[in-house]
C-alpha cells in the first residue's frame, strides 16, 4: 500500500500553515488552538509571504475552519496575494459575533465578502470594491432571487450559491476565470429542469455541470461559446466516453473528470495552461489525454489511478510535479521529464509498475516521499547533484533496480528509501552523506558490500536488515550507537570493523542489532561499550561474549545461541 499523501506544515509567527513546495504557496491552516488568535482582544495581520527554511511562500489561501470559534479574534488584515478563503474560516470568531460588522445582511472582512444572512436584499448587487467572495458565502440563503457579481471578480468559489433554492438568476461577468465545485448545486437555477440542455447546465457560456442524460460522445454546445468549465463539472459522469474540450479554455479545473470511469479519450486544446488537482483522477479507462506543449502547471493527483494511460510528454514549462500526479498509472511506460524540472512531489509515480526509468534533469533538487515506490521496471538510476536528500521510500519496492549512482553533496538517505530493492547489488555512498534512515536498505537481498563514509553520524533502525549477501561492513568513526535491528538477519555477514575516535566512541549496541547473523565471526567489542540490548547477538554462533564489568548493561538473550566462553 502506497502512502501517496503527505502534507507539509509550518508555523510562522505563531500561525499554522500548510505549504506547497511545488507551487511555493502557503495556506492558513487550522489555528483554533493558536496562541496568536486566542489572546485577549486579538488583532491579527496575516503576512503576504512566509519564510520556511530557505524558501519563501506566498500566502494564497485560508482553509475551512482556520479560525472558527476563536472568539477573541476581533480584527484581521488578510494577505495581499489571497486567492481563496472559506466562510467557515471565520464562523464564531469575534469578528463574526460582533453585530456592528454586519451590514445589510453581509459580513465583509478586508474587502472580502465572507457571509450573508436572511436580512440581505433578494436582488443583491455585490459591491465593485469586493476583491474576493468566500466559499459558501451565500450557501443556503433562501432570500436571494438574483445576484449580480462585480465586473472585476475572477473566481466563483466552492458551494457559493449551494441550496439557494429561490435563486433564479446570476450574472457571471467575463472576468471570472474559475468556478468551484458545487457552486450552484441545489440552487433555483440547478433545480430548474428547463435550464438543462442535453444533460448539461450552462450559465453565461460557462459549463456548470453534466448529468446522467449527457451523451456518450459529449459535444459542448450552448448559445454562447464555452469559455470555461466548472470544477467537478463531469464528476461521476460514468457514461461519457469521449470528448473534445473547447478551444480557448485555459484551465481543466479541480476534479473536472473525477471518476469518469468510461472515459477513454480526451482531446485537450493547446490553449490549456493549467490542469488542476484530481482533474482526471479515477478515469481508469483513459488511454489518451495529450498535454499541451505550453502547459504551465499540473496539479496533485491529476491522473491518479489512470491505469490505462500509457505515455506522457511533459511541458518544458513545468518546474514541479505535485503529489501523486501519476499515482498507480500502471500502464504508463514512458515519461519525458522537463529539462528544467526542480521538484518531484510525494508519490508522483508510485505504483507505475511498467514505467521505464526516466532521465532526471540536472536541475532536479527534490525527490519526494515514495515518488517511485513500486516502479518495478527500473534497472539503473542516476540522482542529479542538486538533490541533497532522498526522501522516505522514494525507490522502495523497485524490485529490479540493480544500480544506483548517488551525487556528491547528498546529505541523507531517508527512511525506507531503497527498502525491498531485492536486486540491488552495489551502491557507492558519497563522502558527504550524514544520515542513513530507518530501513533504508532493508531486505536488499543482493547487496554485497557497502562502504559507509566517515561523515555518517547516524545509521537508524533496521537500516540493513535482511541484506542476506552482505559480507562485511566497516562502521564510521562518529557512530555512537548501532541501532535496533540494523543488521538483523544479515545471514552472510562475517566481519564488522569499527573506526572509532576518542571523541565519539561506540557506546550502545541496541536490541537485535545483529540478531540472526549466524556467520558473524569478528566483532571487536570496544572498551567504551555501555549497553548491549536484548537479542543483540542472538544466533551469532561464532561470537564469544567478552567479559564485561558490572557497569555494562546486558539485555536479555543478548548472546543467546553464541559460543560458550571457555
Amino acid at each position: 500500500m502506497f502512502l501517496y499523501a503527505h502534507a507539509e506544515f509550518a508555523v510562522y509567527n505563531e500561525i499554522h500553515y500548510t505549504i506547497n513546495p511545488v507551487s511555493q504557496t502557503a495556506e492558513v491552516a487550522d489555528n483554533t488552538k493558536s496562541i496568536a488568535v486566542n489572546s485577549p482582544d486579538s488583532k491579527l495581520r496575516l503576512p503576504d509571504e512566509i519564510v520556511v527554511g530557505q524558501r519563501t511562500y506566498r500566502v494564497t489561501g485560508i482553509a475551512d475552519n482556520a479560525f472558527k470559534g476563536c472568539k477573541n479574534l476581533t480584527e484581521i488584515v488578510l494577505p495581499a496575494h489571497l486567492e481563496y478563503l472559506s466562510r467557515n474560516a471565520f464562523e464564531g470568531t469575534g469578528i463574526w459575533l460582533n453585530k456592528e460588522n454586519w451590514h445589510d445582511g453581509t459580513l465583509f472582512i478586508d474587502s472580502c465578502l465572507i457571509a450573508t444572512d436572511k436580512t440581505i436584499k433578494p436582488k443583491y448587487i455585490v459591491p465593485t470594491s469586493t476583491r474576493l467572495i468566500a466559499a459558501g458565502a451565500f450557501k443556503g440563503n433562501k432570500v436571494l432571487t438574483r445576484v449580480e457579481l462585480p465586473p472585476t471578480l475572477t473566481r466563483i468559489d466552492n458551494d457559493l450559491f449551494r441550496d439557494c433554492k429561490n435563486l433564479t438568476k446570476v450574472v457571471i461577468p467575463t472576468s471570472v476565470e474559475w468556478i468551484g465545485q458545487d457552486a450552484f448545486v441545489g440552487s433555483g437555477i440547478w433545480l430548474n429542469e428547463k435550464k438543462w440542455k442535453k444533460g448539461a447546465l450552462y450559465i453565461d457560456g460557462c459549463l456548470i455541470a453534466v448529468n446522467k442524460d449527457a451523451p456518450v460522445k459529449f459535444v459542448f454546445k450552448d448559445k454562447l461559446p464555452t469559455r470555461l468549465i466548472a470544477a467537478g463539472a463531469f464528476r461521476g459522469a460514468k457514461q461519457v466516453k469521449t470528448l473534445t474540450l473547447p478551444a480557448g479554455i485555459t484551465t481543466i479545473p479541480v476534479a473536472c473528470f473525477y471518476q469518469c470511469t468510461a472515459l477513454t479519450e480526451v482531446v485537450i486544446p493547446s490553449s490549456v495552461k493549467h490542469v488542476e488537482h484530481f482533474a482526471f483522477a479515477g478515469c481508469e479507462l483513459l488511454q489518451s489525454a495529450t498535454l499541451p506543449a505550453d502547459l504551465e502547471s499540473l496539479g496533485a493527483r491529476a491522473f491518479y489511478q489512470c491505469r490505462n494511460l500509457k505515455q506522457q510528454v511533459l511541458s518544458e514549462h513545468l518546474k514541479g510535479l505535485q503529489t501523486a500526479c501519476f499515482y498507480l498509472c500502471s500502464s504508463l511506460n514512458k515519461i519525458t521529464l522537463p529539462s528544467h524540472l526542480e521538484q518531484l512531489g510525494d508519490g508522483v509515480f508510485a505504483g507505475c509498475s511498467n514505467l521505464e526509468e526516466p532521465v532526471f534533469p540536472s536541475t532536479l533538487q527534490e525527490i519526494g516521499e515514495q515518488a517511485f515506490t513500486g516502479c518495478s521496471r527500473f534497472r539503473s538510476i542516476t540522482i542529479p547533484v542538486g538533490v541533497t536528500t532522498i526522501k522516505k521510500g522514494a525507490f522502495a519496492d523497485c524490485i529490479h533496480l540493480n544500480s544506483v549512482t548517488l551525487p556528491e553533496g547528498l546529505y541523507a538517505i531517508d527512511d525506507e528509501t531503497f527498502k525491498n530493492c531485492i536486486s540491488l547489488e552495489r551502491i557507492l555512498l558519497p563522502k558527504s552523506l550524514f544520515r542513513i534512515g530507518k530501513s533504508a536498505f532493508e531486505n536488499c537481498q543482493e547487496l554485497l558490500g557497502v562502504l559507509i563514509p566517515d561523515n555518517v553520524h547516524g545509521i537508524e533502525d533496521y537500516a540493513f536488515m535482511g541484506c542476506k549477501k552482505l559480507y562485511e561492513i566497516s562502521l564510521p568513526p562518529h557512530l555512537k550507537t548501532i541501532s535496533t535491528g540494523t543488521f538483523a538477519s544479515c545471514i552472510s555477514l562475517q566481519k564488522v570493523y569499527l573506526n572509532n575516535t576518542p571523541e565519539s566512541p561506540l557506546e550502545t549496541i541496541a536490541d537485535g542489532a545483529f540478531d540472526g547473523c549466524r556467520q558473524l565471526r569478528e566483532f571487536p567489542f570496544p572498551a567504551t561499550i555501555k549497553s548491549i540490548g536484548t537479542d543483540a547477538f542472538n544466533g551469532c554462533q561464532y561470537i564469544t561474549a567478552p567479559l564485561f564489568d558490572s557497569s555494562v548493561s546486558i539485555g536479555k538473550n543478548a548472546f543467546k545461541n553464541t559460543k560458550t566462553r571457555k
